[in-house]
């Protein structure tokens, strides 16, 4: 990564309660704390699991997400296009993420792609590249959100189901070493209020605060995990390429 010693922290902050967003204005607006602190938790879970080596940080604009992973790799490289709404300093390739990356083959242990597919006009140019990129054994950690408003346009292209996440592993060779869909109905709901509330910083903290008390009467029963799986808020995928 360029500039390491000038890296500071942006969309996301690393706190003893774990990940959570960022509550500077200029990094994450009032009608998205709700859903950068659900998100938190649930990259912050894949991304201890399963980071190791050396890291390929794709789409990654300000690179969020470097404080929590810069302890468990060895080092990371980052990427992105011409096209994001984050500029940065410390990218080591500014190109196309619908072309070719000018990489080697297998040279990656991991590979973070968060938020960054539905902003990919040629999403299967991009799956073969990662299946390219990645080592033997390797693991790509994948976000994508679902039921979710229109976001850096023009550049966002599309929303995808558990079944097309599925499918694009299946044809690039890469297993699925863990699939979830994040939220539900509620936080779908929860989110799109924040949202309308964002115009006023009273209304939309006492709306995170009871927001964050819903998810705590609700998580973890039955019906929970049901509406998770059939109005998912956002997806965290794992996909890894089989060693040999």
């Amino acid at each position: 990564m360029r500039n390491r010693e000038a890296w500071r922290p942006g969309r996301f902050l690393v706190t003893k309660k774990g990940l959570k967003a960022s509550r500077d204005s200029r990094q994450v607006g009032l009608g998205s704390r709700f859903i950068g602190d659900l998100q938190g938790v649930e990259y912050a879970r894949a991304i201890r699991s399963h980071a190791r080596g050396l890291l390929l940080d794709l789409g990654c604009g300000n690179v969020p997400l470097y404080q929590f992973y810069r302890d468990l790799v060895t080092d990371n490289v980052c990427v992105d296009w011409v096209h994001t709404s984050h500029k940065s300093e410390h990218l080591d390739h500014e190109c196309d993420l619908n072309q070719e990356l000018p990489l080697p083959s297998g040279h990656f242990d991991t590979i973070l792609a968060t938020d960054v597919l539905e902003h990919i006009a040629d999403p299967d140019r991009l799956w073969q590249e990662m299946s390219r990129l990645v080592r033997p054994g390797g693991k790509i950690i994948l976000t994508v959100p679902f039921l979710y408003w229109i976001h850096e346009a023009p550049h966002d292209y599309a929303r995808y189901t558990e079944f097309q996440l599925n499918r694009f592993c299946e044809r690039h060779g890469l297993g699925v070493a863990s699939l979830k869909a994040c939220g539900g109905s509620v936080e779908a709901i929860l989110d799109i209020i924040a949202k309308h509330l964002a115009f006023s910083r009273v209304l939309s903290a006492i709306h995170l605060g009871v927001s964050k008390g819903i998810v705590r009467l609700i998580a973890g029963r039955e019906f929970y995990k049901r509406i998770a799986r059939q109005f998912p808020l956002f997806y965290v995928l794992v996909a890894e390429k089989p060693a040999g």
